[in-house]
């Protein structure tokens, strides 16, 4: 037997484990989930006013990322012919016919619930807050807003917002003025950080008759719109330094990348090309990151100090 030979079924293996990796990652939208797993971690330290304990993360983390996968899951099983028709989303999973559809709603609802189930005992409000955002995200976003108004997405960004008072709720106080804050910012964040993507696709949009404000009006108009948002979301980011009385090791990134976003936001008004609103669309998500480092390393080190 040749070595060649010997070691064709370990590379059909790992490749096979890859490939069940890849599907994972896009069928529940892990990139999205890490970043809504970021926010609750941010209103955790909030709501701890530095380190929550190693047990109140691991419940968010645990409960959260299963909650939002299997919201997730539903998203696009729920959008599967309309994600046939654009470029961006015809290769995932369900459009591709790559795995079979029928579990994959069973697996969604599966998940929001265990996670809600585990949570409870532990923090009732985290169950709460884990449904609430599920619900928003599903139901109110995905079946009733997306497919009919220009303005779904700014409804369906309290999604993230419910991310954050999650964490608050798995240290036992979704109501800290800074959890609120910050779940606000969020709210505001979500439109113009999905608004640049529609803009980047916007033909892709068209095509599957979905109305993201970008494809009803002009580029141009649609970047105001963005930055109707930008500003709100850097003055609620930029709070955070009065309530809950973070300090400058939060302030001075923030307020950097605050004027970073906003710049990109004016040259993408002046020039509404498919590669600004990328630009832009990609700072969000680092603007965002920012942030929730920010706060968690402020509120750890001040708890010190």
């Amino acid at each position: 037997m040749s070595l060649s030979n010997t070691h064709a079924p370990t590379i059909s293996l790992r490749e096979t484990w890859r490939g069940h990796l890849q599907t994972a990652v896009v069928l529940f939208k892990l990139r999205v989930v890490s970043l809504l797993l970021m926010a609750s971690v941010g209103g955790a330290f909030l709501a701890a006013d530095g380190w929550p304990g190693f047990g109140a993360l691991f419940l968010v983390l645990l409960t959260g990322g299963m909650s939002a996968a299997g919201a997730s899951c539903l998203n696009q099983y729920i959008e599967r012919e309309k994600d046939k028709k654009m470029t961006r989303t015809r290769k995932r999973p369900l459009p591709a016919g790559t795995i079979d559809q029928q579990w994959v709603p069973f697996a969604g609802i599966n998940l929001i619930v265990l996670a809600c189930i585990i949570a409870a005992p532990f923090q009732i409000m985290l169950s709460v807050w884990l449904l609430i955002g599920a619900i928003i995200y599903v139901v109110i976003y995905t079946i009733w807003l997306k497919p009919r108004t220009l303005l779904n997405i700014v409804i369906g960004g309290a999604a993230g917002s419910a991310a954050v008072m999650s964490g608050g709720a798995a240290v036992g106080d979704w109501q800290n003025q800074g959890v609120i804050v910050l779940a606000l910012m969020l709210f505001l964040w979500t439109p113009s950080h999905f608004w640049s993507l529609a803009m980047l696709y916007r033909d892709d949009y068209m095509r599957a008759d979905v109305p993201m404000l970008p494809t009803q009006m002009s580029m141009g108009s649609a970047a105001w719109w963005v930055l109707s948002h930008t500003l709100p979301t850097a003055i609620a980011a930029l709070l955070l330094t009065v309530v809950p009385e973070l300090g400058w090791l939060y302030f001075v990134p923030v307020l950097f990348a605050s004027a970073d976003m906003v710049r990109r936001n004016v040259r993408l008004i002046r020039q509404p090309t498919p590669a600004n609103a990328r630009s832009f669309f990609i700072s969000s998500n680092i603007y965002l990151t920012i942030v929730l480092v920010a706060i968690c390393v402020d509120t750890v080190l001040t708890s010190f100090f």
